[in-house]
């Protein structure tokens, strides 16, 4: 079997029930599989809430870690659309060909690196740096800072066992409140400063509010652009001519890049809390329980998506979740797609052939589900294109 496939192990009951219970933490959550309830639940949000206590819609639950409320992401509209709209422009800035063209020259100097090297361990030598160094340009912070988040690992908010981890949470809330005390005494040019100096419903943002929004920056697309990242390296190991195909044909590159989020779905699922007694799948769902919308499931839904469990490179109808849904589709998504568009054009432009030499994969056990979300290490060769 290639190593870079990443096998669906939501079929069977998406087709038979489109729901499965699975325990977390002793707070329950009921999984939804299938794409249209996947949809609907993400857009109802007066029956299922993001606005619940901090770190519970989270799956699994981080409410033992964090009580800060992740800004717009732990929230519902009304509200939720008045947060966003203060750091939408913001998260808009990878579209500027300046912020392009940096990030460019920041991925290409990473690969020309890597080629030089008889095995490069991709997780923490590739994906995690790059994403490090990327989010510098998000941030408009000094490139050194970057060194700093490298050493946090590829979770923020889990230990290497992947328990989910208080003291290594508490790394990051530490961090987060020297820079917005800096950026309050000494404001500049960053997103800490524009936050503190951002109005919401005719007063300042609070420090508490900045600092949520900065929660979930630095937790919400960090394990998730490593897991993309890194799938994207093992899939063009085992699929030389796909990596041949977009060097021919570098218009597919747009296509290519939703088609991987698509496959890869480096986030599993979302929660969401039920306002009041309801039923999903016809399945009841009583006020205050939990359910999860499975990206990863419904991004597989052989109702939606002809051969779903291969990536097509040209797909040219793809309504996938990989980014979320509806009011809460990630605000950090244009990062993101920037980040893999260029990633996949260079490696295009630098590299022949990638050898895979070892891994390890990352398997998530949600109940009787075992899910591959990428790996916890793959170690390859890049081989350089020559004259």
């Amino acid at each position: 079997m290639e190593k870079s496939k990443i096998p669906d192990p939501f079929a069977e009951l998406r087709l038979k029930s489109g729901f499965e219970t699975i325990d977390d933490q002793n707070d329950p959550v009921t999984m939804l599989l299938r794409h249209k309830d996947v949809r609907k639940t993400a857009h109802n949000y007066k029956i299922f809430t993001s606005e619940a206590v901090p770190g519970r819609i989270v799956v699994p639950s981080e409410v033992n870690i964090r009580d800060t409320r992740q800004i717009p992401f732990e929230v519902d509209p009304p509200k939720h659309g008045a947060y966003r709209s203060i750091v939408e422009s913001w998260f808009k800035r990878p579209l500027q060909a300046e912020y392009q063209q940096a990030l460019a020259e920041m991925i290409s100097w990473i690969i020309e690196e890597m080629i030089t090297r008889d095995s490069v361990e991709v997780v923490n030598e590739f994906a995690l740096p790059l994403q490090s160094r990327a989010l510098t340009l998000l941030l408009n912070t000094p490139f050194e800072e970057s060194e700093t988040w490298i050493s946090w690992g590829t979770h923020v908010f889990r230990s290497e066992g992947e328990a989910l981890d208080a003291d290594k949470a508490n790394i990051l809330y530490d961090y987060i409140d020297r820079e917005l005390d800096r950026a309050i005494a000494n404001p500049n040019d960053d997103l800490y400063s524009v936050l503190i100096q951002s109005d919401f419903e005719g007063r300042k943002l609070s420090k508490e509010e900045a600092k949520g929004v900065l929660v979930l920056t630095f937790a919400g697309g960090r394990d998730t652009v490593i897991n993309a990242v890194t799938n994207a390296i093992a899939y063009f190991a085992d699929h030389q001519e796909s990596l041949e195909r977009i060097r021919k044909e570098p218009e597919l590159i747009n296509n290519a890049v939703e088609e991987m989020i698509r496959y890869f779905s480096p986030l599993t699922h979302m929660g969401r809390v039920v306002t009041e007694d309801t039923q999903v799948c016809e399945h009841a769902a009583k006020a205050e329980s939990r359910v999860s919308l499975c990206w990863a499931s419904a991004n597989r839904d052989e109702s939606v998506f002809e051969n779903p469990d291969e990536i097509v490179l040209d797909r040219k109808i793809n309504p996938h979740v990989g980014f979320g849904f509806s009011h809460h589709n990630c605000l950090g998504a244009t990062h993101a797609r920037q980040i893999m568009r260029i990633l996949l054009k260079e490696l295009s432009e630098q590299v022949q052939s990638i050898d895979i030499l070892d891994l390890k994969e990352n398997i998530e056990h949600w109940g009787n589900f075992q899910r591959k979300v990428g790996y916890h290490k793959i170690n390859v060769k890049f081989n350089p294109i020559t004259q």
